[in-house]
């Protein structure tokens, strides 16, 4: 009788442990398709206004690529995007069109100098309405000119910019009464295309996306600092494989194909 209790419980014991291992290995099977199919991840970039259509093209690109992986941007002028990562704002990856912006957030260890660089170069242009004589930025300060839209230089890297390049060419002081400053550099090519003011300073990026303003001179590269977009990873990001790998994608052939396609010089 001992014997035939001693075997039932056995048996009971085997046919639990079989239960159990057919659970573990059917679960681990789910597991494992779960992670090939993927759920979709949703990566932050803050990036700066004047990149926004050729980023906007090169996530198109981006999907096709990695299905499972969404895209979303927050444009803005680069000082702005930088304060609002510092005050603890959802972001993945930070895209700035200003050096100091995007050290100043290395600095305060937001950001590993060994996970960014400066992927991009751009150009500054004066930029009038289709029906303007104006093509010379000396040509400001003529008396005609009422008013000139220009970001605000603390916080907009293209307003920073003009103003240095304004300086340099000995204009700022008789013209300062004459700005209009903006929150970035797409509304100061909105107020060039709609009227609003009577000519503006902006990327040459911008520039050229626009069929309602005519392009004047070019800032000489030697009355502003350098322009560089430097691009890095978020050290916080909730996503940190999927945002190295987009990353690396911004470096890629296909997508300095695209920066060149508007406009862009690529740094590398």
């Amino acid at each position: 009788m001992n014997k035939f209790i001693l075997r039932s419980i056995g048996a009971l014991i085997l046919s639990f442990l079989l239960i159990f291992s057919v659970a573990c290995t059917s679960g681990d099977k789910k597991e494992k398709s779960t992670a090939k199919e993927g759920k979709t991840v949703e990566l932050t970039i803050s990036a700066a206004a004047s990149l926004q259509d050729a980023l906007k093209e090169i996530e198109t690109k981006y999907k096709e690529k990695e299905p499972n992986i969404k895209l979303s941007f927050n444009f803005g002028a680069s000082g702005a995007l930088q304060q609002q990562i510092e005050q603890g704002a959802p972001a993945d990856l930070f895209f700035s069109a200003a050096e100091d912006k995007f050290q100043t957030l290395v600095k305060k260890g937001f950001i590993n100098e060994k996970e960014g660089k400066n992927l991009l170069g751009n150009e500054l242009v004066l930029v009038v309405p289709k029906d303007s004589s104006l093509t010379k930025i000396q040509d400001l300060k003529d008396e005609k000119i009422k008013k000139i839209a220009l970001g605000t230089p603390e916080s907009v890297p293209a307003g920073k910019y003009a103003k240095a390049s304004l300086t340099h060419e000995n204009l700022w002081n008789d013209i300062q009464n004459k700005i209009v400053f903006t929150k970035d550099v797409r509304q100061v090519l909105t107020y060039v295309e709609t009227g609003n003011v009577d000519a503006g300073i902006v990327y040459k990026t911008d520039a050229l996306i626009s069929d309602k303003v005519k392009i004047g001179e070019t800032a000489a590269t030697t009355s502003h600092e350098p322009i560089h977009y430097p691009l890095g990873v978020i050290k916080e990001s909730k996503h940190k494989k999927e945002a190295t790998s987009f990353y690396e994608y911004l470096q890629s052939k296909d997508a300095q194909s695209i920066f060149k396609k508007y406009g862009f010089t690529v740094l590398s």
